[in-house]
This record gives C-alpha cells, sequence and structure tokens, in this order.
C-alpha cells in the first residue's frame, strides 16, 4: 500500500477549484490574441463575463473530458494498469456524438473528433490518435493535455504513475508533443501534492519524457527565457515564445506547443501564486480557457485551498457540468467530482478512502471541504425577498466536521428565504460555442429527501423551514413545498420527505425555505441527500391541446432525457416519444448510477427498426441490460457492456409494430422480463450492479408511451 497525504481529499477539491475557475475565467475570450484582450479587457484579474454577456457556469470540453475520460478506471479492469483501449471504450461509452463533451468540429479538422470516429470505426489505441493515421498537426493538438488532470488527480505524490496514466490516456486521440505535454502536465500536478518547488516539479516531469523532444526543448527555453528577462517583464518572454514557438510555426487550430510554452511562462512568472498566473495565463490569449485551466489545476493541488481566494470561489458555488452518456451526473459540483477522484486514488493507492459522505448518512451535500456550498446559493423567496447570506463553516454538524451556515435579517409579512441547489441544468441554451447540455435531472419524484439542521443559539424565536423542490414546466418553474419543520433555538433536528409527483416535469432545484425567525436569525445545514428509487410517470406531463403538430425540444419533460439517438420527436396525442435512429443503436438516457433495485416500463411499438425496447443499469451508451423486441419477431433479453450478450431469447407473440407492454425488473443479480403482464425471461448476471433506465432504438422508428419507474409496478 501506498501512503497517501493526510489532506489528499482536500488537495484534490483544490485542484478541481483551480481548474473549474481558471477554465471560467478564460473561456468568454477564448482565441483571443493577446492585442485585443489587453485594448478590450485590460489585464485579467477576475472574471469578465458580464463585461462581454456570458454566463460563468458553462459546459465545457476541458472540465467534461477531464473527468468523464477518467471514469475508465470504474469501469474497466487493469488498475495502473489499464489499457489504452479500455479508455478507448470509455470515449465510446460517454460520448454522444455530435452532442456532449467535445468539440465536434469535423473529422481531420479537430483532434478529439476525429480520434472518437476512429474508435467508432473500430481502430483502437493507439492507432486512433497516432499521427501516422491522422496526420501530425492533428496529432498534436491540445486535447490531451486539456483532459488530462482527472488521471494525475489520482495518483498523488506519483508522478511516474501519473505520466504513464497520462500517455495512455493521451494516445486515444493525440500523438508526439501532445502525448509529452500531456505527461508533463499530469506529472507536475502528481508531484504537487508532496513537492511544491516549481522548478523542482519542472525537472521531475522533464525526466519522463524524450530529452531530445519539443516539448522539453520548448520548456527549457521558456526557463531560460524568464530567468533572464525576469517575472515582471513577462511580456518579454511571451515575445520570444511567440517568435520561436508561435501558431504560425505549429498549423491546426489550435496546437499544444504554443500553449503548453504559456502554461510553463504563467507558472514560472507567477511564481505560483494563483491570482498573478491566472493573469498571465490568460491575458496572454491564444488558448485562454485551456491554458488556464490547467494553470489553476496544478496551483490549486500545489497550494491547496488557501492557494485560492474567495472572491474566485464565491461565484462559482463549486458548480459544474459533465454532459455525457451517464445522465444523472450531468449537474454536480467540486466537492462530489473530487470525491470520485480521490476514491480512485486511493483505490490505485490499495487504501481506504475517508468517506466524507458516509458520516453523514451517504448524504449527497456534507459540506466536509473548508468553503465549500456545493452549488447552494440564495434564490430569494416569496414577496419582497430577502437578503442572506451563506458560509461554510466548522460547526454544528453531528456525524462531520462542518455545516452550511444560513443567516438573514428580519423577515417581513409575506417574505422567505430560499436557498437551493440545482439538481437539473438551466432550460434556456446560452451557452455558446458548441457545447451542449444533454442529461437528466439528480432528483426524481419517489425518492426520500434527508436533510438535517440546527438552529442558532441566539436565535430569538423558533426556527421555521420547509424542504422545497422546483419543478419545470412550460409555463416557467413552481415550487413545492414539504412538509413544515420548527426547531428550537439551539436545537438540532433531522428530517425526511418523500419527493412527491410532479406530473412529469423535472425537477430543476431542492434546498430549505425558511419563514422565521422574523427578527432574523441563522440556520445551519448539516447535510442534505436524497435514496431510493423514483416512483413516477416519465412522460410528457399532462393533457396536450394540440394534435398531430411536432412540439419543440426545449420542453422541459424531453430535455430530462440525455438524447443519444439520431432524432427524438412526439406528436401530441399520438406517442410520448419518437425515436429514430439511422445506424447503430441509440438511446434515450435517464437517472442515476445509484438506481439499483426497480422496475421500469414502457409500452413500445417498433416501426421499420431492427429492434425497440427498454433498458435497466444503464451506464452510457454500452452498458446496460434491455429487452427487446425485434423487428422479425422475437423478444430478446440482452447484456451489452461493450459487446452484446444474449441473456435470452424467444418468440414474440404477436407482430412488433403493434404496442406491447414491456416491463423490466432488476433485483440484486435477479433480472426478469414481462410482455403484455407475461414474465417471458428471467435470469441471474451481476455485471452491471446500478445505473438508469433508456429506451432504445436500433436503425429505424420506435415509438413508446406509458413511461414509469417504481420499486415494483403493476404487471
Amino acid at each position: 500500500m501506498n501512503t497517501l497525504p493526510v489532506d489528499y481529499g482536500e488537495r484534490v477539491y483544490a485542484g478541481v477549484l483551480g481548474k473549474i475557475i481558471g477554465v471560467y475565467l478564460g473561456r468568454p475570450f477564448e482565441g483571443w490574441l493577446n492585442e485585443r484582450i489587453e485594448a478590450e479587457l485590460g489585464e485579467i484579474t477576475g472574471y469578465v463575463h458580464e463585461r462581454l454577456g456570458r454566463p460563468l457556469v458553462v459546459p465545457d470540453d476541458d472540465i467534461s473530458g477531464a473527468f468523464t475520460f477518467v471514469r475508465a478506471l470504474e469501469d474497466e479492469a487493469g488498475g495502473r494498469e489499464i489499457s489504452p483501449a479500455a479508455i478507448g471504450r470509455a470515449w465510446l461509452n460517454y460520448l454522444i456524438e455530435g452532442r456532449t463533451v467535445l468539440w465536434w468540429g469535423g473529422f481531420g479538422n479537430a483532434t478529439a473528433h476525429t480520434a472518437y470516429l476512429r474508435l467508432k470505426r473500430g481502430l483502437e489505441p493507439p492507432a486512433s490518435g497516432a499521427a501516422a493515421t491522422n496526420g501530425q498537426v492533428v496529432a498534436e493538438q491540445i486535447a490531451a493535455q486539456i483532459f488530462v488532470d482527472g488521471w494525475a488527480l489520482a495518483a498523488p505524490g506519483d508522478p511516474e504513475l501519473a505520466a504513464d496514466l497520462a500517455r495512455r490516456a493521451a494516445c486515444v486521440s493525440s500523438d508526439g508533443a501532445a502525448v509529452h505535454g500531456a505527461q508533463v502536465v499530469a506529472a507536475m500536478e502528481a508531484a504537487a501534492f508532496t513537492e511544491p518547488d516549481l522548478q523542482r516539479l519542472l525537472d521531475t516531469a522533464l525526466a519522463l519524457i524524450p530529452g531530445d523532444s519539443t516539448i522539453a526543448r520548448l520548456i527549457r527555453d521558456v526557463r531560460e527565457w524568464q530567468q533572464a528577462d525576469g517575472p515582471d517583464r513577462w511580456r518579454d518572454t511571451f515575445r520570444r515564445i511567440r517568435e520561436r514557438y508561435g501558431y504560425d510555426r505549429y498549423g491546426g487550430n489550435c496546437h499544444v506547443v504554443p500553449n503548453h510554452a504559456l502554461v510553463i511562462l504563467a507558472l514560472l512568472a507567477g511564481g505560483g501564486d494563483f491570482d498573478r498566473s491566472l493573469l498571465i495565463a490568460n491575458t496572454a490569449g491564444w488558448d485562454t480557457d485551456c491554458n488556464s485551466g490547467t494553470v489553476g489545476c496544478l496551483l490549486g493541488v500545489r497550494g491547496g485551498l488557501a492557494a485560492i481566494g474567495d472572491r474566485w470561489r464565491a461565484p462559482v458555488a463549486d458548480r459544474l457540468y459533465l454532459p455525457s452518456a451517464d445522465a444523472g451526473g450531468v449537474v454536480t459540483d467540486a466537492t462530489r467530482v473530487a470525491d470520485r477522484l480521490a476514491a480512485l486514488g486511493h483505490r490505485l493507492a490499495g487504501t481506504r478512502p475517508p468517506d466524507h459522505a458516509a458520516r453523514k448518512g451517504g448524504a449527497r451535500f456534507h459540506f466536509e471541504y473548508p468553503g465549500s456550498l456545493q452549488g447552494f446559493r440564495v434564490t430569494s423567496g416569496a414577496g419582497a425577498g430577502v437578503a442572506a447570506e451563506l458560509k461554510n463553516v466548522a460547526a454544528h454538524s453531528r456525524g462531520g466536521t462542518r455545516s452550511l451556515a444560513v443567516r438573514w435579517p428580519a423577515i417581513g409579512a409575506g417574505e422567505q428565504v430560499r436557498v437551493t441547489t440545482p439538481t437539473f441544468f438551466p432550460l434556456a441554451e446560452g451557452f455558446g460555442g458548441g457545447y451542449g447540455l444533454h442529461g437528466s435531472p439528480a432528483l426524481h419524484p419517489g425518492q426520500r429527501l434527508r436533510y438535517a439542521v440546527s438552529a442558532a443559539a441566539g436565535n430569538r424565536e423558533a426556527l421555521r423551514l420547509t424542504p422545497v423542490i422546483a419543478a419545470a414546466a412550460e409555463q416557467g418553474v413552481r415550487h413545492l413545498p414539504g412538509p413544515p419543520l420548527t426547531v428550537a433555538p439551539g436545537a438540532a433536528a433531522e428530517a425526511a420527505w418523500e419527493v412527491p409527483e410532479t406530473g412529469g416535469e423535472p425537477i430543476t432545484e431542492v434546498g430549505l425555505q425558511f419563514a422565521g425567525p422574523a427578527a432574523g436569525g441563522a440556520c445551519y445545514l448539516d447535510y442534505l441527500g436524497w435514496d431510493g428509487v423514483p416512483r413516477a410517470k416519465l412522460g410528457r406531463p399532462g393533457a396536450q391541446t394540440a394534435t398531430g403538430r411536432p412540439l419543440t425540444h426545449e420542453q422541459p419533460w424531453r430535455r430530462a432525457w440525455a438524447d443519444g439517438v439520431d432524432l427524438f420527436e412526439h406528436r401530441a396525442r399520438v406517442e410520448d416519444f419518437r425515436l429514430l435512429q439511422n445506424r447503430g443503436t441509440g438511446l434515450l438516457i435517464r437517472g442515476d448510477r445509484d438506481w439499483r433495485d426497480y422496475a421500469f416500463a414502457a409500452t413500445v411499438r417498433v416501426h421499420m427498426a431492427r429492434s425497440g425496447g427498454i433498458g435497466v443499469r444503464v451506464q452510457g451508451l454500452r452498458r446496460y441490460y434491455a429487452l427487446l423486441l425485434t423487428g422479425d419477431g422475437k423478444l430478446r433479453l440482452v447484456r451489452r457492456c461493450h459487446e452484446e450478450a444474449v441473456l435470452a431469447e424467444q418468440p414474440l407473440r404477436g407482430r412488433p409494430d403493434q404496442p406491447h407492454r414491456l416491463i423490466l425488473a432488476v433485483r440484486g443479480p435477479a433480472i426478469t422480463g414481462y410482455v403484455d403482464g407475461e414474465a417471458v425471461a428471467a435470469v441471474s448476471d451481476s455485471l452491471l450492479d446500478g445505473g438508469g433506465v433508456a429506451l432504445l432504438c436500433e436503425e429505424g422508428r420506435v415509438e413508446v408511451s406509458e413511461v414509469s419507474i417504481g420499486p415494483d409496478l403493476p404487471l
């Protein structure tokens, strides 16, 4: 067993924060040249998104790729020796083509898109990313370097392992200088857990790549130039970089060499200071979100949370998006990502991780990292609304050490304080940059919400609150309160609430709503979470007034599914879902990895398709169990784990183009399929132990209605 740093989890959290802060900072002016940045924005000393009319928290390939592809370590065998082919399978499982994670810039133009198409056509890594396959210019763009952080954060204090994992992951899409750049970044980030000196970090990383490589030569040059110019004259060093390693010398859209040089410059000229280094990485220009994210992650690990000022953290509030075919994981936060990465690091080291959530009953929001808000924000309330303050504090927790303090001044009649965190992404697009948001809500009706609070001893009267959810309808968002709770000053309480049916409207927020103390007061949220599987209808809500008219994709209930089919539409009063797939198998996915034992049902009609049906324990596009109706009149129960295995098969009674009621139930290893009220398949298989649900269509058109999920469903 390897010994990990005692503050390992917190340092991972700081690395994740540094990554997302850097990306959000540089994203609004990505691709700008230095001259334009300085002329229009000046030196970048803080967020500029509002000046450019952009949102702050956005989906971005730097974040999604870095924290999605590392899931291969969770899904695949191999551990420290995981193969490039296994990482390539994670690409195929989690990427929804043309929609999530990557910049889908076209074959032969976008490095990661090109590699994805190679993988899809059966070419395994390293050939999928090799210069011999795709040409040197495509193979040496920046993709590998921006996706590498998750692997490094899972290898604390072990730069050799980090560089080796980085090489395996990088060769899926890249070659040459791009692989070497990724190895350098990974090695430095891993070593930064135990070594603060930047020059030693560079020496460690350089020893792990060929000494005669372009990246090694570049680092030697930048170190020499920066030492001669001095930190206050970083623009002089930048001018030298442009002359020898500029975009005019390295082709493509975003070559790794110029941008790697800026990462090294920002670290050295910034002297390891988080603010100064981000200023340089962003003011210099080129691929600002990539370079800033890399610098932020490394310095977050190196300096821990103390290195990152609250002015960076407060506007972000830990929020990030990971849109992928892991539908329930799209809306998340830096704490949850850090916990997952730290668990991987402990697994690779052969040690047992401290489970912060377990100390609070497995709660999703545990606030155990200093300063963590886990997406919670004051979202006002009824009446005029009341100003309130949120702060992570080191007290008022029974099972852990920290809690989220909510403080407010006097509350007038008809006013409330509402604090919530997102469980689904904003329904308006408007993010820009071509990175779509596809996923499903994290919270569903029928699940049991649990929370623990305490009232400040100084409150003048009892604390009055209710749990609350927000549900998105076509007409707007409506808030649904739960049962009220009263807590005396200085007392603590735990409560639970079964989330009510929302009629198919997705739940977009969850939190607490306070109506007292009216004179002002404080509450401490120890934890909030939920468990169990939903008990809900998952189709369109309510009756539709239109007849036969295609309805828009922006309807909230439709957006609640990760869209992995070629075309998803529906016509009112005809069917809820119409899936069309031109080649291969497409999935509409909903739900979370934590769903384990449940039944999923839908009425399915296969129209000129090879097969269609329902899936359970879905963990992406290529990991699931499914009950299928085939176009040639068969019933088939299959397990897909990249390759498909038929677990049971028999003739279908009736025609596949007639509606059939399908139910697929999972209880531990027992998997049972029902068609039109009759049990048709019962098998035992334990390869996949949890996951969401899906509607499937293989090459053709499938129509689906009456979709529901529950612990049990009537036949």
